[in-house]
Formats: C-alpha cells, structure tokens, sequence
C-alpha cells in the first residue's frame, strides 16, 4: 500500500486521465484542501492550484512537463516586452513571441512529419527521431498565443502578475485538451475570486457525471469494435463497415465532449466557469453551423486567430473563399502530423466553399420541415465520410472501407449483427438518442438534478458509477484529442 502511494505521487502514469482512479482520489484529497484555502488568500489558491496542476502535468508528461512552466515565463516576458514597444518594434516583438511560442509544438509535433515527407519528396532516407508529443502541448500553445496576440491588438491588458499567468497557461482541467480558454475568460475570475456556492458544485457533479456516461460508459465501450473495423475494413461486410463509421462519429463525440464536459465540470467545483465546448453539433442542418457547435473554443481560435488575419470576408468573395479553405488546411493539420488530417481538414474546407457560394440559392428555398430533413441528411453523411478520412491509417483503408460499403451493403446483415452485438447497438442507440435531445430539455434535467435532495444526488452518482465500472473496457482508452 504504502508503495502504491509513493508511486501515485512520485512517478508518471500514461493512464492518468481524469477517468482513471488514481486521478480521482488524488482530485478529492487537492479539493478538501481547496475550498479551505480558496477564501484565506489568492495567492495561497493560485500557487496551490498552481502546484496541483503542474504534478498533473508531470503525471501525464514525465519531464517533458518543464516545457509547461518553460513555456508560461518565456510568453509571459516576451509579451510584457512587446507591450513596452510601438509601432514596427511592437508588431516585430508579437511575432518574435508567436515564433517562440509555436517552436516547441512543430518540433515535438511535426519533425518526423517534415522528414517522412522530404523522404518521399526526395526519395531520401532520413530517419525518424525518437520524439514523445507532451500531452495538452497544443492546447496551451494556442492559449499563450491567444494572450500574445490579445494584448497585442489592445483586447487583453498585461496587468497580469507572472503567478495569475502561471494559473492561466497551467490550470490542470485545460491541459489535457482544453478547452482553450482565452485569457479574458479565466483571468478577470481569479482576481475577483467569486464564491464558489452549491449551485456551481452540483453544476459541476452533473457535467462530471454526463462526461463520464459519454467517455468511459459509451465512447469506451463502443471503441473497440470499430477499431477492428478501421484495422481492417476488407475483413467487413458493407453494412458491418457502415457500423463501424457510424460508431465512430459517437465515438470521437462522446469522447471529446465528454472530456470537455468533465473539464468545464471540475472548473465549476472550483469556482470556475469555462465556456461551452459542444452544442450538439450533429443536429446541423449545413456545415457552417456544424463549426458554429464543434469543439467551439478552436474553431473561434481559428476564426479569430487565423481566418481574419488572412482578410477573412474582407477581400472580395475569392479572396473569402481561399481564406475558408486554408483555415480548414491549417486546422486539419492541427489535429495531427499526417496528410490524413490535412485531406480530412480539405474536404470540410471545399464543402464550407461550396456551401458559401451556394448560400444565395439556398436562402430562397422554404425552411420545410422536409428542406430540414434533406438538409440534415446530406450534413450527417458528408460529416460521417470526413471522419473516415480523419480516422483512417491511410488512404488505402479509408477508400477501402467506402468501397466495401458501397459494393458489400445489405440490410439482410442488421439482424445478425444485432443478436451478435446487441451491447453495442444498445450503447450507439443511446448515444445518438441523448445526443438528439433538446438542449431545454438537458438544461431541465440539470435543473431537477440541482434543486433534488442530497441523497438523490448521491445515488445517481453511485449508479453512474456502478454502469461505467461494469461496462468498462480493461484497458483505459485514452482521450482521442490528448494525441493534439
């Protein structure tokens, strides 16, 4: 036991992940000392809170985490540095700051990436380093960017003490995978230090435990038949292959949203509130308004951060279009150092063109209930092919499973594959069902879960339990968006 304990403190775990059980005891015991310490002094809660995140760092990073506290003090006087200046010096030294900032990500990120495609280009034979990506290294990269840039264009003031800074860039319920939180939402919170009441505690349990039903009930559960699918798709039937891309766009949903629910969830206990990262994006009837309710922290990054730089819609309809285009590129390229990334980012950026185009003719045709139906039907599908490409291995298997489902498909498989894998069918009907909901109706039942007696409360938090300890998977799967 005691060894147990001196390992669960003292040395890194690829499993910690705020699922795991060493996460959540580890979390109880810094959240006993929290609420004692948050009303005695700011600074004691920002260099407690700070301390717990950089153990959290280290847990899931090893020594790669210094690249963390490296990263906030060079930003950080960099930044200071640049608001000193005017003029060409000042727009010099914000460049100089986003140059430093991005350094460490497209080495860790993107080396092997460069040398595999100069091997190809120039049929060389460089050979690949042995680099590990620190976990949450993107996230908090955009963040220090985010600030840079911020205070450059005046939004954001660099009336910030270096320890403030410290909890911004560091704050452990961000680092894994985001949500990316922009200074002028976390900031302002914790120099006033609001009270932190039961209303945001129970808000907090309720996403915890909906994150928790999303990731490690149905995510989890349902990952392991279709990565047998995208191994290899030729072993399928059409119709088994359909499943499997039908799991998966439930399956990077439920887990990524379920992170971000336990992220923002955790924030809440604490006393802090973090913006909506979802907002049921698969009920879109067109791709713009998909990128208005998907992971909505990055896609506003790059909107504000990239698309407007480039002109935005400032240049004249070409020059609009282009600009969608490369901002799908770089955030394609975002998601991981593969071509994969960067097809699945083009596709979404030819459809956002064509969608623009067309936006004038689309305007006239009557807002139906059928118009509706067609138009969700055609975003559904075009977003479940993306995510083929964006989960495939390679070009090979993603036009492989396609073919498989356009020349093997049969309606006579669906009652087989329902005797043989009725779990699974159970956990991607509830998945699509909860995800189908109105969000009145979500915000009603949070609503009945806060104002509910404190013994209900901990009753669905035990049969939350129970179901996730039951239908577990052996293996911990990790948060698919920790990999950017």
């Amino acid at each position: 036991m005691l060894d147990y304990l001196i390992s669960l403190f003292t040395e890194p775990d690829k499993s910690w992940s705020f699922v795991s059980i060493p996460f959540a005891v580890v979390f109880v015991l810094f959240f006993i000392l929290y609420i004692f310490i948050r009303p005695s002094s700011k600074t004691m809660m920002l260099s407690y809170t700070v301390a717990f995140s950089l153990f959290f760092a280290y847990k899931a990073n090893g020594v790669l985490m210094l690249l963390l506290p490296a990263t906030v003090v060079v930003s950080y006087y960099l930044t200071r540095r640049m608001d000193e200046r005017e003029g060409r010096e000042r727009t010099l030294w914000m460049w100089l700051t986003v140059v430093v900032d991005l350094l460490p990500l497209v080495y860790y990120k993107y080396t092997n990436f460069l040398l595999q495609t100069f091997n190809e280009i120039l049929s060389s034979n460089f050979a690949p380093l042995s680099i590990i990506l620190p976990v949450g290294i993107s996230f908090y990269t955009f963040q220090a960017i985010s600030y840079t840039v911020d205070v450059y264009k005046g939004r954001f003031t660099t009336e910030v003490s270096l320890l403030e800074y410290f909890f911004y860039l560091t704050f452990f319920p961000l680092l894994i995978a985001g949500p990316i939180t922009r200074a002028e939402t976390l900031i302002p919170q914790i120099k006033h230090r609001y009270h932190i009441d039961d209303r945001m505690v129970y808000t907090g349990l309720w996403l915890i435990m909906s994150g928790l039903v999303k990731k490690a009930l149905i995510a989890d559960y349902i990952a392991q038949y279709n990565n047998w699918i995208f191994d290899d798709p030729t072993a399928y039937s059409g119709f088994e292959c359909l499943m499997g891309s039908l799991g998966y766009t439930l399956q990077i949903y439920c887990d990524f949203s379920g992170y971000s629910d336990i992220s923002i969830g955790i924030a809440s206990m604490l006393g802090i509130t973090l913006k909506e990262n979802f907002n049921y994006p698969y009920q879109s009837l067109n791709l713009q308004e998909f990128w208005r309710r998907w992971h909505i922290s990055l896609s506003t990054w790059f909107r504000d951060y990239v698309y407007i730089p480039l002109g935005g819609n400032r240049k004249g309809e070409w020059r609009t279009y282009l600009n969608n285009f490369v901002t799908m590129l770089v955030a394609g390229l975002w998601h991981g150092a593969s071509w994969m990334f960067v097809i699945w980012g083009a596709l979404h950026g030819i459809v956002l063109v064509i969608h623009k185009w067309c936006k004038p003719w689309l305007d006239r045709i009557p807002n139906t209930w059928y118009v509706r139906v067609v138009s969700f039907t055609l975003t559904f599908a075009f977003i479940n092919v993306a995510w083929i490409f964006f989960r495939a291995h390679d070009m090979q298997t993603a036009f492989a499973m396609l073919r498989t489902i356009g020349s093997d498909f049969s309606f006579d498989y669906l009652v087989p594959f329902v005797e043989t894998r009725t779990s699974w069918v159970v956990f991607v009907v509830l998945g699509f069902a909860l995800h189908g909901m109105r969000k009145r109706h979500v915000d009603r039942l949070k609503q009945l879960y806060i104002d509910s007696p404190y013994t209900l409360k901990l009753i669905l938090l035990f049969i939350v339990l129970q179901f996730v300890i039951n239908f577990r998977q052996s293996d911990i799967q990790p948060f698919i968006y920790a990999q950017f």
